[in-house]
């Protein structure tokens, strides 16, 4: 069943409400970001897949054959396995807005996952996204709600790719908001800040008639 085709973890939120998927980094699993997406949102359903593909022993959710390069082929794979798991989970919660947040390796198949399925989310938040290719987004983003945060002196992520990366979006459609901070690949209060935000006011609009 497309329900179970990832080992995942389901925090329960209000019934009805939003479903907010949560897409770990290399070598996390459905823990890591669990939490903070409860912290993020208090009424939202979290629902975090563990990524499928072991990469010397740590999960992710596609393969690659070296830093910043990726399995085309792997990806695709990957990202029409996960719309059809959120499609899944979306089917059965029937909820007031659907909304992925990931960060790193989860931020990228989320990101992968978007361009293929442009209607899936309404909103999403790429925390590190690397997208070293020109994506093909097979439809319109217009009407959709994107967060990229990044660090500028970030040695994984360039910050000329997030800016490119944001400009494909804009050019889709999509409305776009990024957060950048001083330093590097890790977290930093003010994206985490950012994104309860956005997440916020996404499931404020979601609950207009």
């Amino acid at each position: 069943m497309t329900l179970d085709s990832y080992i995942h973890k389901v925090v329960p939120g209000t019934p009805g409400g939003p479903l907010l998927f949560v897409f770990h980094g290399t070598g996390g699993d459905e823990n890591q970001l669990a939490a903070l997406g409860r912290e993020l949102s208090a009424e939202a359903t979290i629902v975090a897949p563990r990524g499928d593909v072991a990469e010397f022993g740590a999960a992710r959710f596609f393969r690659r054959t070296g830093e910043g390069v990726y399995d085309m082929d792997d990806l695709a794979r990957a990202s029409a396995k996960m719309a059809a798991f959120v499609k899944a989970h979306v089917a059965a919660a029937r909820p007031s807005a659907v909304l992925g947040l990931g960060y790193s390796n989860g931020a990228n198949i989320l990101a992968a996952t978007l361009f293929s399925a442009p209607t899936l989310f309404d909103g999403a938040v790429l925390m590190h996204p690397l997208i070293p290719f020109e994506p093909h987004i097979a439809g319109s983003l217009a009407g959709k709600r994107v967060l990229i945060t990044a660090g500028r002196r970030d040695p994984i992520c360039p910050p000329v790719l997030t800016s490119r990366l944001e400009a494909w979006l804009e050019a889709s459609g999509a409305e776009v908001a990024l957060e950048w901070h001083d330093g590097g690949h890790e977290l930093r209060p003010n994206e985490i800040a950012a994104a309860r935000r956005f997440l916020c006011a996404s499931i404020e609009k979601g609950k207009q008639p």
